[in-house]
C-alpha cells in the first residue's frame, strides 16, 4: 500500500460510488414519488416510443366512443321521428278504410276524412323538414340517398334505401335497367255468344262478387255490371264483337293479380266451369355503379310493375317500360347522400347510415301512376281502395327505413362501443405495464440504495482519515 498524502484515490473511489448510489437513489425517489417508470426519454428510450404509441390510441379510442355516442344519439332522434310518422300512418289507412264505406258515410264526411288525410301528409311533410341533430336536417332527403327518374316513359317511380347489393351506397351515379320477364294480367275469356247475348241466365262469381243476368242479356250490359265494380273486384271487362266473347281481365300485372271466376249456371261459359287464372310478375337486372342486382316483381304481395330486390329498392314500371327483352336502358340516377360516422380510432374506420325522404310526396309513390301520400283522394271507393295501396308501401317504407336505423343502432354502435371499451382497458393495461413503475419492487430497489447511500457516506468518512498515517511516519 502506497502512501501519499496529495491524492486520497480511496477517498475518490469511496467518493465515485456514493455519488452513483446517490444518483440511483434520486432516480428512486422520482420513479416513486411519479409513480411512473418513464420520466423522461433517458429512462427507457425504445419503451417512451411504444407508450406514447398507446396515449395517442387510448385518447383516439376516447374520442371514437364520444363519436360512436353522439352516432347513437342521432339514430335514436331519427327514429323518434320515423315512429311519429309510423302512427300517422296507421291513422291514415284507418281513414281510407273507413272512407270505402260509401255506404254509410255522407259526403260531409267524406270530405272530413279527405281534410284529416291532407292535415297528415302535412304533417309528415313538416316532420321531415323539421328533424333535426343540432343543425343537421335527418329526413329531408340530406342524410340519405336519393332517386331521380330520367325516363319517365319507362319508369313511374324509383326508390332506392341506401344499400345496393348489400353495400352502402357512397357513390352517385346512373341506373340502367335490362328486363328479364315480362308482366302479364290475369286474363279469361267467355264462350261465343250468340248475337252479343248471354247463353242463358243465372249468376257467376268474379273475385267473391255475384253477378246475375235473365237469359238474352245484351254483352253491353254484362260488361258495364263488370266494370261497375271493378273497384271492389279488380277485374275489367271487354267484348269483342268480331268473336262474340266477352274477355275479363285483372286491372293489376303479376301474381298478386288474380281472376277467380266461377259459373255454376253458365251464363257466360258452359255451366259448372270455374277457373283461377292469375297474372306473371315482371323481372329486371338493376345495374348501379358496376354493380348488377336482381329486380322481382311481385314480392310482399305488391303488383307485378313493381320490382323490388333484397335490400328494398324498389322500381314501378310503366306499361311501355314492361316491354322489350333483353333491352338495357338507363333510368335514372341515385345521389348518395348517406351520414359518415367516424367510430375507429384509426382512418377509414366509419361506419354509413343512409335516412329516407319523408316529404309525403316521396312516400308510397312507386305503387300506382302519379300517385303518392301527398295526392291520395278518398272521395270514392275506387280513390280509397287506391290510397290504401299508398299507405300500405309508406307504412311499408318507413317500418323499413325504421329497422335499418335499429340494426344501424344495435349492431353497428353498440357493439362498436362494447368494442371500443374493450380495446381501451387492454391498451391502458399495455400502456401501464411500459410506463407505470411496480411500486413494490421499486421500494426494494429504493431501500437497497438508501442503505448505499449511508454505507457510502460512512466509508468515505473512513476514506478520508487515512492519509493521517503518514504522521506517524513523520513524528519517527
Amino acid at each position: 500500500m502506497a502512501f501519499r498524502i496529495n491524492t486520497n484515490m480511496s477517498a475518490m473511489v469511496a467518493h465515485r460510488n456514493l455519488n452513483s448510489s446517490g444518483s440511483n437513489l434520486q432516480e428512486s425517489i422520482t420513479r416513486l414519488s411519479t409513480g411512473l417508470r418513464i420520466n423522461g426519454a433517458g429512462d427507457d428510450p425504445s419503451g417512451l416510443i411504444a407508450s406514447e404509441a398507446f396515449r395517442s390510441q387510448i385518447l383516439s379510442i376516447d374520442a371514437a366512443n364520444r363519436n360512436n355516442q353522439d352516432a347513437i344519439n342521432y339514430s335514436k332522434t331519427a327514429e323518434a321521428s320515423l315512429a311519429e310518422v309510423n302512427k300517422l300512418l296507421s291513422d291514415a289507412r284507418a281513414l281510407a278504410i273507413q272512407s270505402g264505406n260509401t255506404a254509410t258515410l255522407s259526403s260531409a264526411q267524406i270530405q272530413a276524412n279527405q281534410d284529416q288525410m291532407v292535415s297528415i301528409a302535412n304533417s309528415i311533410t313538416r316532420i321531415s323538414q323539421n328533424t333535426q341533430f343540432g343543425t343537421r336536417r335527418l329526413l329531408d332527403g340530406s342524410s340519405g340517398v336519393q332517386s331521380q327518374i330520367s325516363n319517365s316513359a319507362i319508369l313511374q317511380g324509383m326508390s332506392f334505401v341506401g344499400m345496393f347489393g348489400g353495400a352502402p351506397i357512397t357513390t352517385s351515379a346512373p341506373v340502367t335497367m335490362t328486363m328479364t320477364a315480362l308482366a302479364t294480367r290475369a286474363s279469361y275469356t267467355s264462350s261465343a255468344l250468340t248475337s252479343g247475348n248471354i247463353l242463358s241466365g243465372g249468376s257467376f262469381n268474379i273475385n267473391g262478387v255475384s253477378f246475375s243476368f235473365p237469359t238474352g242479356t245484351a254483352a253491353t250490359t254484362v260488361i258495364n255490371s263488370i266494370n261497375g265494380a271493378t273497384s271492389q273486384t279488380g277485374v275489367s271487362a271487354n267484348f269483342d264483337p268480331a268473336t262474340n266473347q266477352i274477355s275479363l281481365a285483372s286491372t293489376m300485372f303479376g301474381t298478386s293479380a288474380k281472376i277467380n271466376f266461377a259459373d255454376p249456371s253458365g251464363v257466360l261459359t258452359p255451366a259448372g266451369t270455374a277457373v283461377q287464372q292469375a297474372g306473371v310478375d315482371a323481372a329486371a337486372t338493376v345495374n348501379f355503379n358496376g354493380t348488377s342486382v336482381a329486380f322481382q316483381g311481385g314480392k310482399n304481395g305488391s303488383d307485378g310493375l313493381t320490382l323490388r330486390d333484397n335490400d328494398g329498392n324498389s322500381i314501378r314500371l310503366t306499361e311501355l317500360g314492361n316491354t322489350g327483352i333483353g333491352n338495357t336502358t338507363a333510368v335514372g340516377r341515385v345521389y348518395a347522400g348517406t351520414a359518415t360516422f367516424q367510430i375507429g380510432a384509426n382512418a377509414n374506420q366509419t361506419a354509413l347510415l343512409g335516412l329516407p325522404n319523408l316529404n309525403s310526396a316521396q312516400l308510397g309513390n312507386d305503387v300506382l301512376a302519379n300517385m303518392s301520400l301527398a295526392n291520395i283522394d278518398l272521395s270514392s271507393s275506387s280513390g280509397a281502395t287506391q290510397a290504401l295501396q299508398v299507405i300500405d308501401r309508406a307504412i311499408e317504407q318507413v317500418s323499413s327505413a325504421r329497422g335499418r336505423v335499429g340494426q344501424f343502432t344495435r349492431y353497428v354502435l353498440d357493439s362498436n362501443a362494447r368494442s371500443l371499451s374493450s380495446a381501451k382497458e387492454n391498451m391502458t393495461a399495455s400502456e401501464s405495464s411500459i410506463r407505470d413503475v411496480d411500486m413494490a419492487s421499486e421500494m426494494t430497489t429504493f431501500t437497497k440504495f438508501q442503505v448505499l447511500q449511508q454505507a457510502g457516506v460512512s466509508i468515505l468518512s473512513q476514506a478520508n482519515q487515512l492519509p493521517q498515517q503518514v504522521l506517524s511516519l513523520l513524528r519517527g
